[in-house]
């Protein structure tokens, strides 16, 4: 962090020698009343649209125009296989084998589906490991499935909290209330990515602590998913889901996505909710025979495919394949250091960073807490051209997402928050 400066000039240097900056003209960024382009730190939330969305779905509007139902096969992408246009360069964002992803449905539909197979409580094995302050909806599911067995959350849901004066989990914490609920827990289930404070879990070691049980691990990477190199796949969970409307930039309630593990690939034996597009491609449409899943992730679809939608996650996953995750993942940890540096110069006793500064343990967001929990500070900025977010109780949330945000961005964001304190 030393190596950064904190004038205007310096950031407006990185952002002329920045290998990406073309790629942020390939999105629209939102303008306030008078013109000018907000401060969009809100990737985390909702990524912006791509220029490329609208051309890509107006094909699927004309071929749906010109062929009706015939554009299942004739369009110009045919709209039967169309998930599996998709499939390649999302594993290739979270680390997957092709066979290991689809995508389907929306984020928590899918954990759903992932706890179907997933958790199934055995005698005492019936405990589920999650943080306390996961995403409501995350806990949510993991409740009703719970009560679904029959078995009362209060009694069999682990919620992780950190210690005293602390706003993150630790990793030792972890390990060992999975080893000392050992067989008792039939599931781990972690954001990887805290949407509140923004820390990133070290999935591959809580998945052999969770394995070495004999439970099953999954994760949340709706906070991961084109944001870290998540390399699923070498993590070993059992599962995993997320949306792709965040750091995918596919569109307000756009489609989910889904992983399993490939020694999952054959199991028959796996209970799951049975939907006809995840039956056997090649007797799919003789109608009336008995459900046989489709091998790998594909064989937990349940319905075909919202075109319009995949044409949106298409636009976006395209910039991902000439991009690569790795060189976004580059220029976002120096990105998110560089507002680190700027927040930290500030010296304010009303605000505190609690997300870790280890780049290992984060991803682009940066979770900002205001130690009065006064919302006035977030009114300011709003006004002032900020997009963050607010989230409750303290925190400012801002993400400086590597596809299209500058370092100017970075420092006009510091400039703004620092004349408001």
């Amino acid at each position: 962090m030393s190596s950064y400066q904190s004038d205007l000039a310096y950031a407006k240097e990185q952002d002329l020698q920045d290998p990406l900056k073309e790629y942020r003209n390939r999105f629209y960024m939102p303008t306030q009343k008078n013109g000018e382009e907000h401060i969009y730190l809100c990737g985390n939330s909702l990524g912006l649209q791509p220029k490329k969305v609208k051309e890509n779905i107006d094909i699927e509007l004309e071929d749906w125009k010109k062929y009706g139902v015939e554009g299942h096969i004739h369009a110009r992408n045919p709209w039967l296989p169309y998930h599996e246009f998709l499939t390649e360069t999302m594993a290739e964002v979270v680390g997957a084998k092709p066979e290991e992803v689809v995508v389907m449905n929306t984020l928590t539909v899918n954990l759903h589906l992932m706890l179907v197979s997933f958790y199934r409580p055995v005698g005492a094995r019936v405990k589920v490991i999650i943080e306390a302050d996961a995403f409501p909806s995350d806990k949510f599911a993991v409740e009703s499935q719970m009560e679904m067995h029959g078995i009362d959350p209060a009694e069999a849901l682990i919620q992780l909290k950190p210690r005293a004066g602390s706003h993150c989990l630790e990793l030792e914490d972890i390990l060992n209330t999975i080893k000392d609920t050992g067989e008792e827990l039939a599931l781990v289930m972690l954001g990887n990515t805290n949407y509140y404070t923004g820390q990133y879990f070290d999935m591959p070691t809580i998945t052999k602590a969770g394995h070495a049980v004999g439970a099953k691990v999954g994760f949340d990477c709706a906070h991961g998913a084109g944001n870290q190199d998540l390399q699923l796949h070498d993590s070993g969970a059992d599962f995993a889901v997320w949306c792709s409307y965040k750091y995918l930039n596919s569109g307000p309630g756009s489609l989910g996505g889904c992983f399993v593990h490939e020694r999952h690939r054959d199991n028959g034996e796996l209970i799951r909710f049975k939907g006809w597009w995840g039956h056997n491609k090649e007797t799919r449409f003789q109608m009336r025979d008995d459900f046989q899943h489709i091998h790998g992730a594909e064989g937990w679809q349940l319905s075909n495919p919202p075109i319009l939608s995949m044409a949106s996650v298409k636009a976006s996953l395209d910039i991902f394949k000439e991009v690569g995750i790795k060189n976004l993942r580059k220029k976002a940890d120096h990105l998110t250091a560089y507002m680190e540096y700027l927040l930290h110069n500030m010296e304010s006793a009303d605000i505190e960073i609690i997300t870790p500064s280890d780049p290992l343990q984060r991803g682009s967001q940066l979770s900002i807490y205001v130690k009065n929990a006064d919302k006035d500070l977030f009114k300011k900025i709003t006004e002032q051209g900020v997009i963050a977010d607010w989230r409750e109780p303290g925190v400012i949330r801002v993400a400086p997402t590597a596809l299209y945000n500058s370092y100017a961005d970075v420092w006009n964001f510091v400039d703004i928050l620092k004349s408001n304190i």
